[in-house]
């Protein structure tokens, strides 16, 4: 691994105090899920200036098991109690994948002119780096399918924490944890080190997201079973949830301004019209799920699935719930949007 210069290393500390600092401006005005939506937004901005770095890999290495271990701290065994209401609603989801990108396909190629293999792939929600993938293999335009995803999670990270509270369904300012004991450090060391061995083999086997999701399971398991109970420290959670905020910003950075302002009017529209078509059927799963429809808007939000993860535990929904659902999602498209894409563009160059 390539050791960063002192140049670097003052570079990304920099990022990351610019990070924590909008995490602390959104904390005091109590915007929900502050320190990191206020991080995202103040990376964002970071990189205006051309100031933005790729995080190393061993600091989002990191962000992503300190989450997880947050996030599987708040798994109760109620929680895993009503996994059986699931199946019904991830039916639903899948019906909703396909609406939502089908309508943004037909607002693409209808009213904004594209083609369809890249409207297809800017409409997808979620799983940007399949998508990426995909669309550099055919020679897609990928500039604009970037900015299209980037608006739509800048958009849904920065202002869907606002609704939910405002609809009355989740805390504006709760931290991870927050009014519960704090796990032990031998609790906590467990589950941070067990994440990571995890972690590691899922990251061999390709899984998506995979030290967050081996630190998620890793302690919602010793959470759902009593063996470590407590919540992770809150200047630890914290933390993480500004590195999560510092990783999901930076990756505007290669988002151009030119391009941007091409494409904003095609994105906006799609934004909406995905949006729309998305709450409709979090309203049915949370009808026939029994759930509340602040934790189906979550669950069903086209978001990245760490960030949506978080979203939960921060406002006080169900993070299993809505784990489940963006964990499906992103495997269901990882396996079909390759066929799809063959599928709607044959005949064509």
């Amino acid at each position: 691994m390539a050791r960063l210069s002192l140049g670097e290393v003052a570079a990304q500390a920099a990022q990351i105090a610019a990070a924590t600092f909008g995490g602390f401006v959104f904390h005091l005005l109590g915007i929900p899920a502050a320190w990191m939506s206020g991080a995202m937004v103040a990376v964002v901005i970071w990189g205006g200036f051309g100031l933005t770095r790729p995080m190393p890999r061993p600091v989002a290495d990191a962000a992503m098991l300190v989450s997880g271990v947050t996030m599987g701290a708040g798994i109760t065994p109620e929680a895993v109690a009503a996994v059986g209401r699931y199946p019904v609603s991830l039916l639903v989801l899948a019906l909703g994948v396909i609406a939502v990108s089908g309508a943004s396909m037909l607002w693409l190629t209808r009213v904004a002119g594209w083609r369809r293999d890249d409207a297809l792939l800017a409409s997808v929600p979620g799983a940007l780096s399949t998508v990426l993938a995909i669309a550099a293999d055919r020679n897609a335009a990928v500039a604009a399918i970037v900015v299209v995803q980037s608006v739509r999670l800048f958009v849904i990270i920065a202002l869907l924490p606002s609704v939910v509270v405002m609809i009355g369904g989740g805390t504006a300012t709760l931290l991870p944890g927050e009014g519960q004991p704090v796990t032990s450090a031998g609790g906590l060391a467990v589950a941070l080190a067990g994440g990571l061995a995890l972690g590691v083999v899922f990251e061999r086997l390709r899984v998506a997201a995979p030290i967050l999701l081996g630190g998620t399971i890793v302690s919602a398991t010793l959470h759902a079973t009593g063996s470590t109970p407590g919540a992770v420290p809150t200047p630890l959670a914290v933390a993480g949830l500004v590195l999560i905020g510092l990783y999901i910003g930076e990756r505007f950075r290669t988002v151009e301004l030119s391009s941007l302002a091409r494409v904003l009017p095609a994105a906006l529209g799609s934004l909406v019209i995905s949006t729309v078509v998305a709450m409709v059927f979090a309203a049915l799963a949370a009808k026939l799920a029994g759930v509340g429809f602040p934790d189906a808007m979550v669950a069903f939000a086209p978001g990245g699935i760490e960030a949506m993860m978080m979203l939960a535990l921060i406002l006080g929904l169900d993070p299993l719930y809505v784990g489940v659902h963006h964990l499906a999602r992103f495997l269901g498209i990882a396996v079909a949007l390759p066929f799809a894409v063959t599928f709607l563009t044959r005949g064509e160059r």
